[in-house]
């Protein structure tokens, strides 16, 4: 652990000048208490910085949460291994993107009856919060149970053990995507009818005690549980259609449900502040977690240690190295089917921005964050699925 200053400590080994800057520019606010946390993973954000903790007093940055709102992981681990698995993968693969709708702006065709109380469930808190989810999108509810694009996927896994895992990475969709987009907009509003000076338009904030406040933290707490349900929807019928393939039903052994873009209240250096964690995963002592690598390559199921330093956090996956512009003019689509070997994958140019080779090392990742958490396995990727 490095410190850039009273205001920032930094766990990246792997920290390049623009995002040091940026997250010097943002624990830099009056409202940061008592510093920022940099995790291994850090890298340039919209506003601040993606791998970064921000704690505060008495405002939230909504820009500092992200704009997928409640994004984490889920993994299950199941009762078989390896040597139970059929040959025949790209079934699994395509049973899954026959059951799970990939891609930006690909929605469910109906509501399935796995959703149907979860749906119920989400009408019901946002009802009490005085939220008509509607507003942002019309038909939200066929968007519970859909991946996405970018850097969310679907994975089954082998451990040290050779215990086979159910993984996947997504968080609130377009729902969240939109309340964020207005939250940050709200902001941006506000900051400049009273004349508040930021040092980027990305940076404002809301107050504690204001309407604009009140209504950002209903809309995140109901977004950021509707990511949530969205990974333990999918994450069900991934597990059904695993069972078909391997010829008998998921007894899960265990299931991990983690956010690594939300915000919450929590107790710090005896203040109560509101914690934003934007590419960070929440880490007390005894915290089931989960920081997966890029694909093809290791992901790792861990256990936090409470590190009072990092706020009780750590990292939540490998982090950028190059932005996915830069990794499309750089790498090849021969180049992302050399490092994906041994892995059953769809095979498409629209991937090459996620080839491991765009990440930090997560090996260098997880040493970075020794103190930070224990690994209780190492998993290795046998199929991956994802969106364009």
């Amino acid at each position: 652990m490095e410190t850039i200053n009273s205001k920032l400590l930094n766990w990246a080994s792997i920290l390049d000048p623009q995002t040091r800057e940026q997250a010097v520019m943002t624990a830099g606010l009056p409202f940061i208490y008592p510093h920022l946390a940099l995790m291994p993973d850090a890298h340039l954000g919209k506003g601040a910085t993606v791998g970064s903790v921000i704690p505060t007093l008495h405002a939230i940055i909504p820009a500092a949460v992200g704009v997928d709102i409640g994004c984490g992981m889920i993994a299950v681990r199941t009762q078989y291994a390896l040597k139970d698995l059929p040959k025949d993968r790209k079934r699994l693969r395509e049973d899954i993107e026959r059951v799970v709708p990939l891609s930006a702006g690909h929605n469910n065709k109906k509501v399935l009856p796995t959703a149907e109380p979860r749906i119920a469930e989400l009408k019901q808190l946002a009802a009490k919060a005085g939220l008509n989810p509607a507003q942002y999108v019309a038909k939200w509810e066929l968007q519970l149970g859909s991946l996405g694009s970018g850097n969310h996927f679907i994975e089954v896994c082998a451990d040290e053990n050779d215990d086979v895992w159910l993984f996947l990475h997504s968080g609130s969709r377009g729902v969240g995507n939109k309340i964020a987009q207005h939250h940050i907009g709200v902001a941006q509003h506000v900051s400049r009818k009273n004349q508040v000076r930021l040092p980027h338009p990305d940076l404002a904030y809301l107050d504690e005690g204001t309407p604009q406040f009140d209504r950002y933290i209903a809309e995140l707490r109901w977004a950021q549980h509707f990511a949530l349900l969205n990974r333990e929807e999918m994450m069900d019928r991934v597990s059904a259609q695993f069972g078909h393939w391997v010829g008998g039903p998921v007894h899960e052994r265990e299931r991990i449900n983690c956010h690594h873009n939300f915000t919450q209240q929590e107790t710090h250096y005896g203040k109560s502040l509101w914690v934003s964690r934007k590419g960070a995963i929440k880490a007390a002592p005894g915290d089931p977690g989960l920081i997966p690598g890029s694909m093809g390559t290791a992901s790792y199921v861990v256990v936090g240690r409470g590190n009072p330093a990092s706020l009780n956090s750590s990292p939540h996956g490998a982090g950028r190295e190059y932005s996915r512009n830069a990794a499309r003019k750089t790498f090849s689509l021969e180049e992302l089917k050399k490092a994906m070997r041994g892995i059953e994958f769809r095979a498409s140019e629209a991937f090459i921005d996620e080839i491991p080779a765009a990440y930090k090392s997560i090996d260098q990742v997880m040493q970075d964050a020794a103190d930070l958490v224990a690994v209780r396995h190492k998993l290795r990727q046998l199929i991956n699925v994802k969106g364009n």
